[in-house]
């Protein structure tokens, strides 16, 4: 993968959790529940590719 694409695909990634959060905030849902779901869905995901 060139550098460029890299490094864009990164800019992505931390646009969408930046406007994820801002969006969070604006609806006014605590951000521990936030991280809370973060959580739950990275262990969801764990689960799902050690069962495989």
């Amino acid at each position: 993968m060139p550098l460029t694409h890299f490094l864009g695909l990164i800019f992505l990634v931390m646009l969408a959790a930046g406007a994820t959060v801002a969006l969070a905030v604006w609806a006014g849902v605590p951000l521990v529940a936030l991280g809370f779901a973060a959580l739950a869905g990275s262990l969801i995901v764990t689960w799902y590719q050690v069962g495989r």
